[in-house]
């Protein structure tokens, strides 16, 4: 019996092992999140990592109808706070692994992009995410809230950030509030709103699961490595 046990317990291990690491990661943080993966795959080559993209409030709730996730990587702190005080996180494992900076772009060359271009009306569709569910749906709208844009723009609004990109890549907006780590260095014309007109954009991320692979990739976030190319990606770094 004792064997037989112990065989179950190392089928079990084994198994556990094999699973790849899901990450559930918000749009703003897709791309990026492709590069660290390849940058630890180089020292880790068998490591399996799965990625799902959506917004942050529809992977919370995704979360919380027991989506099989390892890793939350969240635009906001507001979620992962919440889930961390729900215990659907590894305790002591919630922090910042970025911070967001909003911009406007265009695809078009040669816009003024800024507050009186938005506020004389000209710029219209705009695209953004939803502000219920995508933080920086809701950045966009303070800026605009605080702007006060004429009646006559349109809003075009994504469900998360990379449709309101889409939206504005796509030529469906004339320009879109977005993260600026989707745009830099995109070309178009770009404005970026001065931090003091929205809610600072910290992204925090939880550990869901305690299993050696999945803290493995956690940790390896963390590193010093993986700060500098959150950094080329245009976020900037938590206060140490």
């Amino acid at each position: 019996m004792r064997i037989l046990v112990a065989v179950i317990g190392l089928l079990l291990s084994l198994s556990a092992a094999a699973d790849p690491v899901r990450v559930a990661v918000a749009a703003n943080f897709a791309k990026p999140l492709e590069t660290l993966v390849a940058l630890y795959q180089r020292d880790h080559p068998d490591a399996d990592i799965e990625t799902t993209v959506a917004s942050t409030g529809k992977l919370a709730a995704q979360i919380r109808r027991g989506a099989p996730f390892d890793i939350f990587l969240a635009a906001d702190a507001r979620r992962p706070e919440e889930l961390d005080q729900e215990g659907l996180g590894v305790d002591g494992s919630r922090r910042i692994y970025a911070m967001g900076r909003l911009a406007l772009w265009s695809k078009q060359d040669g816009l003024d992009l800024g507050p009186a271009l938005l506020k004389s009306g000209d710029i219209s569709p705009l695209a953004l995410a939803n502000p219920r569910l995508a933080p920086y749906g809701a950045a966009g709208q303070a800026v605009i809230d605080h702007l006060g844009l004429p009646d006559s723009v349109n809003i075009v609004q994504g469900e998360n950030v990379g449709q309101a990109w889409h939206y504005a890549s796509s030529g469906a907006a004339q320009a879109g509030f977005v993260a600026f780590s989707q745009v830099r260095g995109a070309g178009g014309s770009l404005w970026l709103p001065d931090p003091a007109l929205y809610p600072a954009i910290e992204q925090q991320s939880l550990l869901l699961v305690e299993r050696p692979a999945a803290r493995a990739f956690y940790d390896f976030l963390a590193t010093e490595a993986a700060g500098e190319r959150i950094e080329q990606a245009g976020y900037g770094l938590a206060p140490r």
